[in-house]
């Protein structure tokens, strides 16, 4: 089982270029909002309760993943309200159910992430879209960033469109093609 973990800044395009890489290997792509936007359902965002089902539920459904033998690429923006350490307890996890995990870092230039901030598809998991709000957090962004582990593959996606930094992502990780 390989786990292509995907992270990055807000906007750079992990879910994109995820759909992309899932189209290309056929692994699954398990979007972190899907779990963000469950829990913030019930419990306010950064709560002490939202902090700890969300990574109980990233934790779970990827260690399920893996031992099931079920390849999936997760995408994950780094932030402050994320408990330090969770992707080393991913890589453990996965670990221990006999997988791998690949880390795989997507940079992007502010100028371009400002500009694709507002895009339209954004507003479907309730992303981040206010320009003053990203500007005002992103030297948090940036050191939980720093605290993630070293990757595998950086791939600045100002420069690859999302197809192009899919066959990187796979050419570079030697992941299987699908049929």
């Amino acid at each position: 089982m390989e786990l292509v973990f995907i992270h990055g800044p807000v906007a750079c395009g992990k879910l994109t270029i995820a759909r992309a890489l899932g189209r290309t290997t056929g692994y699954a792509v398990f979007h972190n909002h899907l779990i963000v936007d469950a829990v913030a359902a019930v419990f306010p965002f950064g709560s002490e309760r939202f902090v700890r089902l969300r990574e109980r539920l990233w934790l779970d459904l990827l260690r399920e993943a893996a031992e099931a033998r079920r390849s999936t690429i997760f995408t994950f923006a780094p932030e402050p309200t994320v408990a330090d350490g969770f992707a080393q307890r991913v890589a453990e996890a996965v670990k221990a159910a006999g997988g791998r995990t690949n880390f795989v870092q997507l940079t992007v230039p502010a100028s371009v992430q400002e500009q694709r901030l507002t895009a339209p598809s954004r507003a479907e998991f309730g992303k981040l879209r206010s320009l003053e709000l990203l500007r005002e957090l992103r030297p948090q962004f940036e050191a939980s960033e720093r605290a993630m582990p070293r990757a595998q593959l950086v791939i600045d996606t100002a420069v690859l469109d999302p197809e192009g930094a899919a066959r990187a992502i796979a050419e570079g990780l030697g992941l299987p093609r699908s049929r």
